[in-house]
């Protein structure tokens, strides 16, 4: 029998490996939802090479440095899975491998909008190469930190705490989004593009965590009261965060619980083999409150942009979750061991085992992330320009015009109209008067009509990171009604040229903003030079003005015509 229990949780243990595999779509899906559709297909294509990368660096080093033979509690070394077929413990490798490619993609939430894809690729492979498998080492392979007691039995330590300091160093080094704080600080939010894959995402991330949490498991009694845990407290935490938000906001947040959701699970995997149902429901409420606090804390204080949660979610929880361990476990006989927390008797002792765990686990990650970063940023660059992440990283890192071929998705550019206060510093719109360079003189350009009332309409059409420059510039001569409308097109240069699987696609518009001013006691040819001035640099793509005769305005609200029609009138 003993025997034939070893082959069925063998077998499982496969099985939870492939759920946890699984994961790496719910994260795919939840970090798409909660950005931009213009970054879709980047994010998509971030967590592919998450587990592609991963699974290079860990044959190649990671599993040896977790896995091998214990070398001063510090590494593990020996192993050789590439020249060692025969000799591996495959089952030990692939169930390491998915762990660690859940430790990169945690990142990708944090920096999501704005990271170069090559050095997301680098530093994803950092972390996968050496950053995770050292400290797993300590934990799982036989390290200094096993040796001495802590305990963490599915990584909310060794997973989703180094994540999730990775994603504060990261997003902290990138800086915000454009648009995301005023001069102020005050943060402004940017809606994700679709909550419902979001949604989709935390179920399947939340059927794949029975795996993440319960893989390990070597007895029927300790599995089902795993799975009970980890039922438990992501359902509380969601309670928790809904009447939280229904009473300080007046309605229920939808994106928050779903980031409760998360936060109930990554704070329940160190202690699920360790605590009862109460402990459960304790780490629930804790974690449901945490990750608004955290998301808060990040906003307002910090002023740290985090598109998805990914830091509140796994770094304040996979703190909270060790801790709690050392405070709320209970003694059961599940596991073959009678530890005992802090609330249940078992002294201090235990407890600040933990502490010291996240101490070193988190001293580890800084400082080796931090150096990663700063050599990235300093020699190929963390983030990309302020034209690429506004028109989007699916297009300008990737050549992909939509990730919705065939549907109609606005690219969100409401940051731009609504905040003239954020910073386009690497976008040089000054130009000196003398390098202009009209075809023709300005005057003979735009003629001034002198028909009803001398009206005009002028229509520029540029770049959509130029709106900025242009709003401000337009406003210097008095204008300050408009109508902005986000469009698409190319002119004689056709645009950049476009690649799907291979071939060449033939669509080749390229995201405009068209801006309309209709002026009367503004001069035309006052207009059309303020916005030369604010949007020339010389370069193919810098836009058009076109300039129309007015026949008439009428005023729906009054009974005003004509120029009288564009006052401003209470």
């Amino acid at each position: 029998m003993e025997e034939i229990l070893s082959q069925v949780f063998g077998i499982w243990f496969l099985i939870g490996a492939a759920l946890v595999f699984f994961m790496q779509a719910g994260f795919a899906m939840v970090e798409a939802g909660f950005t931009r559709a213009k970054n879709a297909g980047n994010i998509i294509m971030k967590n592919l090479m998450d587990f592609c990368l991963g699974t290079v660096a860990f044959l190649v080093l990671g599993y040896s440095l977790l896995c091998g033979q214990d070398v001063a509690g510090f590494i593990g070394w020996g192993e050789a899975p590439l020249f060692n077929f025969a000799g591996t413990d495959w089952s030990s490798l692939v169930f390491n491998l998915v762990f660690c490619a859940t430790a990169a993609t945690i990142v990708s939430g944090a920096m999501a909008e704005r990271t170069k894809f090559i050095s997301y690729c680098i530093y994803s492979f950092v972390i996968s190469l050496i950053v995770y498998p050292i400290e797993a080492h300590w934990i799982w392979g036989g390290g200094w930190l096993a040796q001495i007691g802590f305990h963490d039995f599915a990584g909310s330590a060794a997973i989703h705490f180094v994540g999730g300091l990775t994603a504060l160093i990261g997003a902290k080094m990138l800086g915000p989004r454009i648009g995301k704080f005023d001069k102020e600080g005050k943060p402004h939010g940017i809606p994700g593009h679709n909550i419902t894959l979001g949604a989709l995402g935390c179920f399947i991330l939340w059927f794949g965590w029975y795996g993440f949490n319960g893989a390990a498991a070597t007895n029927s009694v300790q599995l089902s009261t795993i799975f009970a845990t980890t039922t438990i407290a992501p359902a509380v935490a969601t309670v928790t965060c809904m009447i939280f938000t229904w009473i300080k906001y007046g309605k229920p947040d939808v994106s928050m619980c779903l980031n409760a959701s998360l936060a109930g699970l990554v704070c329940v995997t160190a202690g699920c083999d360790y605590i009862n149902a109460f402990g459960a429901v304790i780490e629930g409420v804790v974690s449901g409150l945490a990750v608004i606090f955290g998301v808060w804390l990040l906003d307002y204080k910090l002023k740290i942009d985090d598109p998805v949660g990914a830091v509140a979610v796994h770094m304040f929880n996979g703190i909270l979750g060790t801790l709690m361990t050392g405070l709320l476990a209970c003694g059961t006989d599940t596991s073959g061991y009678e530890v005992l927390g802090l609330f249940y008797g078992g002294g201090i002792h235990f407890f600040l085992i933990q502490c010291l765990g996240i101490l070193a686990v988190g001293a580890w990650t800084a400082i080796t992330m931090f150096i990663t970063f700063k050599i990235i940023d300093k020699t190929i660059g963390l983030r990309v320009s302020a034209h690429e992440e506004i028109v989007g990283l699916d297009i300008m890192e990737h050549g992909l015009e939509s990730s919705y071929a065939g549907f109609s998705i606005s690219n969100d550019f409401t940051s731009l109209l609504e905040d003239d206060s954020f910073d386009l510093s690497d976008i040089d719109y000054e130009i000196p008067e003398d390098s202009l360079q009209p075809a023709v003189d300005v005057n003979d350009a735009v003629p001034v009509y002198s028909g009803y009332g001398d009206m005009n309409k002028v229509e520029i059409i540029t770049r959509l990171e130029k709106f900025d420059a242009l709003k401000r510039s337009l406003d210097a001569i008095g204008i300050g009604g408009m109508t902005v409308t986000q469009v698409s097109g190319c002119g004689v240069q056709k645009g950049q040229e476009q690649f799907y699987r291979g071939a060449k696609v033939n669509m080749e518009l390229r995201p405009k903003i068209k801006v309309d001013v209709v002026v009367s006691e503004i001069p035309v040819e006052k207009v059309v030079k303020a916005a030369k001035k604010a949007l020339y640099t010389g370069n193919i793509g810098d836009g058009k003005i076109f300039v129309y005769r007015v026949e008439n305005v009428y005023r729906i609200s009054s009974s005003a015509t004509g120029p009288d029609a564009l006052k401003y009138s209470k």
